[in-house]
């Protein structure tokens, strides 16, 4: 299973970069930072009201797809989509499966105004402060990957740093346990990551559980305008588009098609 071997890469990374930056570091980093971060700066721009909102992402490859995009410039890529409309980005960060890095989140973030979202496989609190510390405005939480006390300890983190997670579900129990945690931003991932299969009828499936007033974001397998139309239609505040942009040569030209 491609979950299991990307989750025990994981924790050796996560261990070895124990051993290079302290989580007392890391802790005196982000609290440096505290006071320069904006309270729900994500949240609020994905839920812009009368719209479909989009966040846009930054990647180069999948387990799935290989190398997505060989002409691979994070930080032009993100001033595209910031150019043509897009309301967030997501940077892809994990470097053995994905081929993205830290640090390319870091170099978008000096040139790009709109909030970042640190995509990752995030199941220690130790990754919650390095993406603080990166100036990450959002982080991913995969819900399958987590306990429910794992989760409210890791959003009670980013609440204290004005860190929002995206809480990726693709089950009605992950849907039970991101609520239970309290998560306000919900992403409803089509793509189911254990088979790596897409329907995009997942979203419609799983919105019929989740409560109002949550902001609901559909991911994966978006790739055609009526589908956007759709999930417009049926009250998703945003969509997470990546492979559709990258696979295109002309990346503005793309947004614009899909988005309108």
């Amino acid at each position: 299973m491609i979950l299991t071997k990307i989750i025990e890469e994981k924790r050796r990374e996560v261990e070895s970069s124990k051993t290079r930056i302290s989580r007392k570091e890391l802790l005196s980093g982000a609290n440096k930072l505290k006071s320069s971060r904006r309270p729900d700066f994500f949240k609020h721009a994905i839920e812009r009201p009368h719209r479909i909102n989009l966040i846009a992402e930054v990647k180069k490859a999948s387990p799935s797809a290989g190398v997505i995009r060989e002409d691979f410039d994070p930080v032009k890529i993100a001033m595209t989509y910031k150019a043509n409309g897009a309301s967030a980005i997501s940077v892809l960060t994990d470097e053995k499966f994905f081929r993205g890095k830290l640090s390319h989140l870091e170099d978008i973030k000096k040139k790009v105004s709109l909030p970042l979202l640190r995509k990752d496989f995030i199941i220690d609190e130790y990754q919650i402060y390095e993406s603080i510390t990166a100036e990450a405005d959002a982080a991913l939480l995969i819900v399958d990957l987590l306990s429910v006390e794992e989760l409210k300890r890791f959003i009670g983190i980013g609440r204290e740093f004005n860190m929002d997670f995206l809480a990726e579900v693709h089950s009605e129990e992950d849907v039970k346990k991101a609520v239970d945690s309290g998560c306000g931003i919900i992403g409803i991932n089509n793509r189911d990551l254990h088979t790596f299969k897409v329907d995009i009828n997942t979203t419609p499936r799983l919105l019929k559980v989740i409560p109002k007033g949550k902001t609901i974001v559909s991911e994966s397998g978006i790739h055609a305008k009526e589908s956007i139309s759709y999930l417009k239609s049926i009250g998703i505040n945003a969509v997470l588009i990546g492979e559709a942009f990258m696979r295109s040569p002309d990346i503005a030209g793309k947004m614009k098609e899909l988005m309108g």
